[in-house]
C-alpha cells in the first residue's frame, strides 16, 4: 500500500475536524496522522491527512471529502513538489555521565534542548520523518521516557498555494 498525504483547507470552526474524521471511520479508511491548524486567514485551518492505499482509495477519500460542505480545497502532496516536515519533543533520561551524550545527538540532528530537569532533558526535533525516526534510534539506548510527534505537515513549494477557490 502506498502511501498519500491530503493538504485540506476547511472551515474554521467547530465540528469540522469530527466530521472529518467520521468520514474516514464509516468508509474504514485509517489515518496514519492528521495534523490541523488555522491558517493565515482566521476563517480557514489546514488539516494535513496521510493515509495509505492504491490510487483508487486515494480517489474516493478526496470525492468523499469534496463533499463536505466545510471543505474549501483538497490537494493531493507530491513528495518531489512539498515540503513535509514532523514535530517531535522526545524526553530523555539523564544524569551527569550521559547529558552531554544527549546534547551532542541532538546537536548532530540540529535538535534543540527546550528543558532540563535533574534527570532529564527534552529535546524538540523538526524535520522529515526518516529523520526524526534516526534520532529517536540514537536516543533509545539513553532511556526514553516520553516521546511525542506531531505527524506531518505539508506546504506547496513555490508559488503554488492552497486557497479557497473563488466561486
Amino acid at each position: 500500500m502506498k502511501r498519500y498525504v491530503i493538504s485540506v483547507l476547511v472551515e474554521n470552526h467547530s465540528g469540522v475536524l469530527s466530521r472529518v474524521s467520521g468520514l474516514f471511520s464509516r468508509r474504514g479508511y485509517n489515518i496514519d496522522s492528521l495534523t490541523v491548524g488555522v491558517t493565515e486567514n482566521a476563517a480557514y485551518s489546514r488539516m494535513t491527512i496521510v493515509v495509505r492505499g492504491d490510487e483508487y482509495i486515494l480517489e474516493q477519500i478526496e470525492k468523499q471529502l469534496a463533499k463536505l460542505v466545510e471543505v474549501v480545497s483538497i490537494k493531493h502532496c507530491e513528495q518531489t513538489t512539498t515540503v513535509m516536515r514532523e514535530l517531535a519533543l522526545i524526553k530523555v533520561t539523564t544524569d551527569a555521565r550521559t547529558r552531554a551524550g544527549v546534547i551532542e545527538t541532538a546537536n548532530i540532528f540540529r535538535a534543540r534542548i527546550v528543558d532540563v530537569g535533574v534527570d532529564s532533558l527534552i529535546v524538540e526535533a523538526t524535520g522529515s520523518e526518516e529523520k526524526i525516526a534516526g534520532l529517536i534510534n540514537l536516543l533509545e539506548p539513553f532511556g526514553i521516557r516520553e516521546l511525542v510527534r506531531t505527524g506531518l505537515t505539508a506546504m506547496q513549494r513555490g508559488s503554488t498555494v492552497l486557497e479557497a477557490s473563488s466561486e
